[in-house]
């Protein structure tokens, strides 16, 4: 029995017996290699259980059932794991990371648009994280946009009410306090959509930082989504 070149599904054998088996195989491969969904490619030690057409890709160094797969997919089928190459070109989203990836031949690249023969690589990102507000005037957050990124937006919601005697807040980075947003809300689900008229590259890390408006902060919790553009090398 032979497989078929891109997705290895079984092909059928002349005058094979039990037909169904190997046709039903090769359905629930294709289940689980269509529309690619990877829960995890990280994960070096295959689930004790898995549902039918759950797939995984294989990290180097894997275990027991995965062993000696490394760079391959993993697909459950019949109770069981199925592997197969995956090639230049082919997409998935990455269930545990929220990251649509690329395969460049090797490997999986989240967020890559767009890859070179060389290796160089367009990458979309989004930095998410949760910033507690300090009391007073301004906030900075901990977080600081990765150096050399082109950042395209930042957007937040307020989880918890911000609070004190401000009557609104600005979203900003030091020098530029409303370049992300001015006069935002306070309480929870007031949102802040700092779309830029142009990319801005951030040579540096660089924080945000909170300033109120009308007064100073007591408190408040802000989920921030930083969008932004990344650039790899290509390959010596």
């Amino acid at each position: 029995m032979s497989d078929t070149t891109n997705l290895s599904l079984p092909l059928l054998s002349p005058s094979q017996a039990q037909k169904t088996v190997t046709v039903n195989e090769a359905l629930a491969r294709l289940d689980g290699l269509v529309q690619l969904v990877l829960v995890s490619r990280s994960a070096a030690t295959p689930p004790v259980s898995a549902p039918e057409g759950a797939c995984y890709g294989v990290p180097g160094g894997a275990v027991n059932d995965w062993a000696g797969q490394d760079g391959r997919l993993a697909v459950f089928v019949n109770g069981g794991w199925a592997f197969v190459t995956p090639r230049r070109g082919w997409r998935a989203f990455v269930a545990d990371e929220n990251a649509l990836a690329l395969h460049d031949g090797s490997a999986w690249q989240p967020g890559a648009l767009a890859l070179s023969s060389s290796g160089a690589a367009t990458f979309a990102r989004i930095d998410k994280f949760t910033h507690a507000i300090a009391t007073g005037p301004t906030s900075m957050t901990s977080y600081q946009t990765p150096d050399g990124s082109m950042v395209i937006a930042v957007t937040a919601r307020v989880l918890a009410t911000i609070s004190g005697s401000l009557t609104g807040w600005q979203l900003g980075n030091v020098g530029a306090e409303d370049r992300f947003g001015t006069g935002l809300g306070l309480p929870v689900g007031s949102y802040a959509r700092g779309m830029l008229s142009a990319p801005l590259t951030y040579y540096g890390a660089t924080s945000l930082v909170l300033t109120a408006q009308g007064g100073s902060f007591s408190g408040g919790t802000v989920r921030f989504a930083v969008h932004y553009l990344d650039l790899g090398l290509p390959g010596l």
